[in-house]
């Protein structure tokens, strides 16, 4: 078992940053009498290994027929700064180690290289097709799949996606596969990737076709038109040096799965889940005029990364018309933004906490909207913040767009266990969390799907409402004079997805 770090993911801090380890070995040792070796490899920390027990970080593929395996597959592992933790320091975060095994036998060499991941989210989907390629099949044609590698600072390449094999022909159409943009290229849009074309065999002796270079910003620029890769090809015999011209063509650039894409035919989730809560509560405000504000990106011009910034970039005065014009901000500002993690929510809780603490008296009760598709990474932060604020006159409504799990927002919600932060309990419950694929009309009626989230995260505010004002003995008087608005009521956040 290779030992990469001492950590203990059970009892560790919050993670500074992550590390992805990518596996491979060479000259591994043949334990298959008929064929070569099917190898995996398992991660496992080290301070397991001191208990004598074994629960492992994760496992790799199996790769049939090869005694040089490339692992697709990585290690995500979490990086504590204030932790110590033996992470690969060698020299370009490669570690290369002989594998001990059988007593007197070489097992062979296990390579492992970590890089550091951006916090980019993004995902794209992307398809390619081949024309006239090679036949390298005796009594066939070929069974073409790809292999995706992205660079490394040292000249190297690091394996990040294999297709499937498309079997007896030299005009293969792959299937579109969805794809990490960082596993990719790990966010930077620059970087070279390299495709390489093999002939499938069933004894791992897969036949080399050819290769090709590209990067996701050259591929993105593909969502209009096809983009086409030229591979030559060379075939020596002892009279002549054939060439044969092979052509790949990208046929599918979709960055539509990013969770914030504008479709021009229909709104987005953000977008529904803002208009059918916006909808309802506005009818509760005076002037309809709302600060909205959102958090993870990068701002103009100095790439700032902010959890705090005014939707119409406007930071002296955020207040946006009515929820259209919170939509209407929301559009342009991602027009000017780049979207970047990680997701804090504790920032806009204390936001709002501040000006909720200002006005106690029960003439204004402040509801923040928050709209999220992922992990939550300040999660202690934020369970302190909702503590505080569960004394003030406020609720938060948090609705999780997109297919990630939301077990923190639904701790958050405090229907099973009432929220604690460092021995102190919150006052009362204050949140209410809801998945909105959970009431997403599946004929497509986005109008029924909006209303029966309305219905759901609305359901739990009046009884809110009312233990703050009954607990603090306020009861109904004469209507308040007209007043602005002094806070933003609700939130957008700008996680990737």
């Amino acid at each position: 078992m290779a030992c990469i770090g001492d950590v203990d993911p059970f009892t560790a801090a919050i993670p500074a940053t992550k590390v992805e380890l990518s596996v491979c070995c060479r000259n591994l040792l043949d334990r298959d009498t008929f064929s070569k070796s099917d190898p995996s490899k398992f991660l496992s920390p080290h301070t397991c290994k001191k208990l004598n027990t074994h629960p492992h970080f994760g496992r790799t593929e199996v790769i049939d027929n090869t005694l040089n395996p490339d692992f697709v597959r990585k290690f995500i592992l979490d990086y504590f700064f204030e932790e110590r933790q033996n992470l690969l320091g060698s020299l370009g975060s490669r570690l290369e180690k002989p594998l001990i095994g059988i007593p007197g036998r070489k097992c062979g060499t296990i390579i492992v290289r970590a890089e550091e991941l951006s916090n980019c989210r993004e995902s794209v989907m992307l398809q390619f097709c081949g024309n006239k390629l090679d036949k390298k099949d005796f009594f066939g044609k070929s069974d073409p799949f790809l292999v995706f590698y992205r660079s490394n600072e040292d000249g190297s390449y690091t394996i990040c996606h294999k297709t499937e094999v498309v079997k007896n022909t030299l005009d293969p159409v792959w299937q579109a596969f969805k794809i990490p943009v960082r596993a990719l290229c790990n966010g930077d849009y620059d970087r070279s990737i390299k495709v390489e074309v093999y002939d499938w065999d069933r004894d791992g002796g897969h036949d080399f076709i050819g290769e090709f270079s590209t990067s996701y910003r050259e591929m993105s620029r593909s969502q209009s038109q096809f983009h086409i890769y030229e591979v030559i090809s060379f075939t020596h015999t002892r009279a002549h040096t054939h060439t044969h011209t092979q052509t790949f063509i990208f046929l599918l650039f979709l960055g539509p799965t990013s969770l914030h894409y504008m479709s021009p035919y229909q709104l987005n989730d953000y977008a529904m889940a803002l208009r059918a809560v916006g909808e309802i509560i506005q009818d509760y405000d005076s002037d309809k005029m709302f600060p909205a504000l959102g958090f993870g990106a990068k701002l103009p011009p100095d790439g700032r990364v902010s959890h705090e910034f005014a939707l119409n970039g406007n930071p002296q005065n955020p207040y946006c018309n009515g929820i259209e014009g919170v939509l209407e901000a929301y559009y342009q500002s991602l027009k000017s933004v780049r979207l970047y993690g990680p997701t804090h929510f504790s920032p806009v809780i204390n936001h709002v906490a501040r000006y909720a603490s200002a006005v106690t008296d029960g003439s204004q009760y402040f509801i923040l909207l928050i709209i999220s598709d992922g992990v939550i990474t300040d999660m202690a932060q934020t369970k302190e913040s909702i503590v505080n604020a569960a004394s003030l006159p406020m609720s938060i409504i948090i609705v999780g767009v997109g297919p990630a799990e939301f077990d923190e927002m639904i701790e958050l919600d405090g229907d099973e266990e009432r929220i604690s932060s460092q021995g102190r309990y919150a006052e009362r419950d204050i949140v209410q969390f809801v998945p909105f694929r959970d009431y997403i009309d599946r004929r497509g009626n986005h109008i029924l799907s909006m209303a029966r989230l309305a219905k759901e995260v609305l359901a739990e505010i009046p009884d809110q409402f009312l233990s703050y004002m009954r607990t603090r003995g306020i009861k109904p008087g004469p209507l308040p004079p007209p007043y602005t608005p002094k806070l933003p009521l609700f939130r957008k956040d700008f996680g990737p997805g």
